[in-house]
């Protein structure tokens, strides 16, 4: 008798495989766990072979399911495609994410996004938590990843990052001068923190580097020209934290959270899906 896979159990194969996970896939598809356990069940059971290995602590591919996982991918998008074959609009799932918050876990998200649904189209912005914010409240925005704003309430939180204060390993500190810093311009949170930290403890200090983005304030940290307040999780490996050996302030901690207004349905099992693949990444750090 001819064997038909039911797409829904691949896909949360394909994801349970990405986030080795059965919460995290539980809650990106918005079901529970034994759904999914079941799920898995009954499509091994229709292969005929064990595509997991489970441990209490770790969910890995075993030998088939690593030489299945491609074909499974091939059907989904096979699947997906089908269904999308009717030239139609899109809709768009318009998405703004704190440059101090994106980091690592931007690709892993992408990749996640990509393999549940071709249904949508993503638009990702880069930004200032306080600008995304106002675009968000505007209604420009169906979703936005920020760091937490001391005013705001409400929101799902993703990470809780630590921070330290970040430079090249052939940096040296001015004699008698201000610590040199890069940082983003104001309004930044992280700036804000930083400064503060610092005010507090009375040290002198100059914005030896204002960049337009995360990525050209690591660069300066990186080429030894100041030190960049990060958080852990962002911070290059080419940098070294050397706040302790400076004798400088500790920085506050600081939410990522996620801020959503969307009704369509498969808006939700994007972001959702989102949301569980910036969590399982930044727990990875």
């Amino acid at each position: 008798m001819q064997t038909t896979l039911d797409i829904a159990a691949v896909r949360a194969f394909l994801l349970v495989s990405d986030l080795e996970s059965f919460t995290r896939t539980a809650e990106a598809l918005g079901t529970t766990q034994a759904a999914i356990s079941l799920k898995l069940q009954r499509l091994e059971a229709a292969l005929g072979k064990r595509l997991l290995e489970r441990s209490p602590r770790a969910v890995r591919l075993s030998a088939d399911g690593a030489a299945f996982i491609d074909n499974a991918r091939a059907l989904v998008a096979a699947h997906d495609l089908a269904l999308t074959a009717a030239p139609k609009i899109r809709p768009r799932l318009s998405l703004g994410i704190s440059d101090h918050a994106a980091g690592p876990e931007l690709v892993p998200m992408l990749q996640k996004f990509q393999a549940m649904t071709l249904e949508l189209t993503l638009s990702v912005g880069i930004g200032l938590s306080r600008d995304l914010l106002d675009r968000y409240d505007a209604g420009s925005l169906d979703a936005v990843i920020v760091r937490q704003e001391a005013s705001r309430r409400g929101g799902e939180t993703l990470a809780d990052d630590d921070f330290g204060w970040f430079a090249s390993p052939r940096f040296r500190a001015p004699a008698g001068g201000p610590l040199p810093l890069a940082v983003l311009a104001a309004p930044c949170g992280v700036r804000a923190i930083a400064i503060r930290a610092l005010d507090k403890a009375r040290l002198p200090y100059a914005e030896a580097f204002v960049g337009g983005g995360v990525a050209a304030v690591t660069a300066a940290a990186q080429a030894g020209l100041a030190i960049a307040p990060l958080a852990r999780r962002i911070a290059p490996a080419s940098l070294v934290e050397i706040g302790s050996a400076l004798g400088l302030p500790k920085l506050a901690r600081s939410k990522v959270v996620l801020h959503a207004n969307v009704g369509d349905s498969a808006k939700r099992t994007a972001l959702r899906a989102l949301a569980a693949a910036f969590r399982s990444a930044s727990a990875s750090k």
